[in-house]
């Protein structure tokens, strides 16, 4: 996984509600809040969106933006985003280049059983593309708060 102080990698995928892919770099000078979840629709992917869209009002006035991103389909991230009324931007990364990339694509066993999966963690990226800030192993639960309140360290 990438850390604290790394670049971070570059990307352009396609994003929800627009025709236009979205490339990290493009966002500069603003910073990133990169959030990578397992799959639109389960219950912590879900909780976890709900809570970026609650905040994304605080999130713009500090000039950041929120951006979850899996690998399931732009198709996909359309229905979830109208389905919960998501206020945030999803990116589909349907052939893991960019989990691959974050090292997000990791291996996970589940009732003694071996597959591979995303790893949910969030990468807060400053204006200038470093990566200021990991959370590996993100517990839904008052995550994005925590990472809102990181904001005001960079």
């Amino acid at each position: 996984m990438i850390g604290t102080g790394d670049i971070a990698p570059d990307f352009t995928l396609p994003l929800t509600g627009s025709d236009t892919p979205l490339t990290l770099s493009a966002l500069r000078p603003k910073p990133v809040v990169l959030y990578f979840y397992p799959k639109d629709d389960t219950p912590g992917c879900t909780l976890e969106a709900i809570d970026f869209t609650r905040l994304a009002p605080e999130f713009a006035a500090k000039g950041a933006v929120v951006i979850g991103i899996s690998r399931d389909s732009l198709a996909k991230h359309e229905k979830f985003c109208a389905k919960h009324s998501l206020g945030i931007p999803l990116v589909s990364d349907e052939d893991g280049t960019v989990c691959e990339a974050y090292g997000t694509w990791v291996e996970k066993k589940m009732y003694g059983r071996t597959s591979m999966g995303i790893q949910r963690a969030t990468f807060l990226i400053d204006g200038s593309g470093r990566v200021a800030k990991v959370w590996p192993k993100v517990s839904v639960d008052g995550h994005a708060a925590e990472a809102l309140a990181a904001l005001d360290a960079l």
